[in-house]
C-alpha cells in the first residue's frame, strides 16, 4: 500500500491549493498505478498496458474518488484500490477508442498511440487487459475494512458505467452520428452523458459509496459528477476547435474532420462557455452541505472548465 503521510491537510477555512494537492494525488496515483501491473511473461501486453497506463494525464478520475472518499468520512487507503481501477478503465477506454475502427488517431497525451506503437491487435488485447484487471484489483485490493456489501456495489457501479448502459453505449451513438450534421441536442446529450459523463459519475459516486455514504448524499453525488461531466466534455468539444495539437497532446480539429456535431456547433464557443459555467455552479451548489470539506471536489470542477488540455 502506498503511504499516504504527506498528503495535504486542508485547515478548516483555509484558501484551498489546488496544484499543490493535484500533484500530491497524482504522485499518489502514479505510484499505485506503477506498482499495480509488474512485466512478467508474456512480457509484450503488460508492457503495452503500461505504456498507456502510465503516459501521464491528469488522474482525474481517481482523484474524484479519493477525494470524495475523504469527504464523507473515509480515507485514502479505502479508496486507492477503486481509484486505480478507474484509472485503468479509463485508459482502457482511450486505448480503444484512438483504434482505426473508432476515432482513428495517431497521438494521445503527446506520444505515439497505444496502436501506433504495439499494433491493432496488442492494443486491443492490453485494453482488454486493463478492464479485467480493473475489476480483479478491486475485487481483491480493497481493504478488509470496506464492508464486502460496498465492495459489491462498487463492481456494479463501475460494471454499469462501461457497459452498454454507459459508456459502450455512448460510443455507438457517437459512431452512428458521424456526418450526421442534423444530429439533435438530446442525441449529443445521450452520447456524453453515457460516453464521458458515467465514468466521472462512477468515480465520484464509488468514492461516496466506499465510505457508506447515506443514499441522500448519494443523490447529492450523482447530481455533482453528471453536472462535471458534461460540463467536461464541452470544454472538451472548445478545445477541439481552440487549441493546438501540443496543447492537446493529441490531434486537434478531429470533430470537425469527422463532421460530428459538437456543443460549440450547435450554441457558438461563448454559449457553450457559459453553459458549462452554469452547469458548474450547479454542481457545486449541491456540495454545500459538505462545508470546508467539500473544497477539493469544488476546486476540481472550476479546474475543469478553466484547463487548456
Amino acid at each position: 500500500m502506498v503511504a499516504t503521510d504527506n498528503l495535504q491537510k486542508t485547515p478548516e477555512g483555509a484558501k484551498f491549493n489546488l496544484p499543490a494537492y493535484l500533484k500530491e494525488r497524482q504522485k499518489l496515483c502514479d505510484a499505485a498505478l506503477d506498482s499495480a501491473i509488474p512485466v512478467v511473461y508474456p512480457e509484450k501486453i503488460y508492457e503495452a498496458m503500461r505504456y498507456s497506463l502510465l503516459a501521464g494525464g491528469k488522474r482525474i478520475r481517481p482523484i474524484l474518488c479519493l477525494a470524495t472518499c475523504e469527504m464523507i468520512g473515509g480515507t485514502v487507503e479505502m479508496a486507492i484500490a477503486t481509484a486505480c481501477a478507474l484509472e485503468m478503465l479509463h485508459t482502457m477506454s482511450l486505448i480503444h477508442d484512438d483504434l482505426p475502427a473508432m476515432d482513428n488517431d495517431d497521438y494521445r497525451r503527446g506520444k505515439l498511440t497505444n496502436h501506433k506503437v504495439y499494433g491493432e491487435d496488442i492494443a486491443i488485447l492490453a485494453g482488454d487487459g486493463l478492464l479485467a484487471l480493473a475489476f480483479e484489483f478491486v475485487a481483491t485490493r480493497t481493504p478488509q475494512n470496506v464492508p464486502r456489501e460496498q465492495v459489491v456495489q462498487v463492481l456494479g457501479r463501475l460494471g454499469k458505467a462501461l457497459g452498454a448502459a454507459g459508456l459502450v453505449g455512448g460510443q455507438v451513438v457517437d459512431l452512428d452520428s458521424e456526418g450526421k450534421l442534423d444530429t439533435s441536442l438530446e442525441t449529443l446529450n445521450f452520447i456524453h452523458n453515457h460516453k464521458t459523463a458515467a465514468l466521472l459519475e462512477a468515480s465520484v459516486v464509488c468514492g461516496g459509496i466506499l465510505a457508506q455514504a447515506s443514499s441522500e448524499d448519494i443523490q447529492r453525488l450523482t447530481r455533482y459528477s453528471q453536472n462535471i461531466g458534461l460540463a467536461f466534455q464541452i470544454i472538451d468539444d472548445i478545445l477541439d476547435i481552440t487549441a493546438t495539437q501540443e496543447q492537446l497532446g493529441k490531434t486537434a480539429g478531429k470533430d470537425l474532420k469527422a463532421q460530428k456535431v459538437t456543443y460549440p456547433s450547435l450554441w457558438g464557443i461563448e454559449e457553450s462557455r457559459s453553459k458549462a459555467t452554469q452547469l458548474i455552479e450547479a454542481a457545486c451548489g449541491e456540495l454545500a452541505p459538505f462545508g470546508d470539506k467539500a473544497l477539493p471536489l469544488v476546486a476540481i470542477a472550476h479546474f475543469i472548465i478553466n484547463r487548456n488540455n
